[in-house]
């Protein structure tokens, strides 16, 4: 099932020329849009006053899951599908790291699943970002389908469980910061106030 899903990606890869350049630009250099998605995470959290511990969090867990992946990614050693599907269209830069799961994914489902703890709204538009960085990466035939999923299983866990350990001490040093010369950073202004450490509502 597995293969046969990415073999039938790969044939609408074959059927669609006019995608390949978009597809392609966006596997590679989407992690940008991720980048400026956190941004709008923390500033939507910083204009609210609510929410910030979260939009702190959401990048420390992105990095976090990246590097737990490669754990995974080294003890299952998966072999890329051009490594081993011969006559596949292959639109990657081929790489000889091994497959399973998918960084881009798990950075993607990391991006998301922050970005849900710090607004609804933010989380939405993180979702379908991330679904595409995930399709994006089957049609160019770097990963399989199982690679993104698990991608997008491990980065959103290592999110949202960190998140209810790291919420508390994340929330005490932002207090504390409050009263120092980075507080612009924590809030447009008016009087100083404890942060909250619950998500944000949109």
């Amino acid at each position: 099932m597995n293969t046969r899903l990415f073999l039938q990606i790969n044939d609408l890869a074959r059927a669609t020329p006019w995608l390949h350049a978009p597809l392609a630009d966006y596997a590679k250099y989407g992690v940008v849009l991720f980048a400026v998605l956190l941004l709008a995470g923390w500033w939507t959290a910083r204009q609210r006053g609510a929410g910030l511990p979260a939009a702190v969090w959401a990048p420390l867990g992105m990095l976090l899951a990246v590097a737990g992946n490669q754990l995974i990614v080294s003890a299952v050693h998966e072999p890329r599908p051009y490594t081993t599907l011969p006559g596949i269209l292959v639109l990657a830069d081929r790489s000889t790291d091994p497959s399973f799961p998918s960084d881009h994914a798990t950075m993607a489902g990391a991006v998301a699943a922050g970005l849900l703890l710090v607004s609804w709204r933010l989380g939405l538009l993180a979702a379908p970002t991330a679904g595409v960085m995930g399709f994006a990466r089957i049609y160019i035939g770097a990963h399989y389908p199982s690679d993104v999923l698990a991608g997008f299983a491990v980065g959103a866990a290592v999110t949202l469980l960190g998140y209810l350990i790291a919420r508390r001490p994340i929330g005490a040093a932002l207090d504390r910061l409050d009263h120092t010369l980075l507080r612009p950073l924590l809030r447009p202004g008016g009087t100083a106030g404890a942060h909250q450490s619950s998500p944000a509502r949109p």
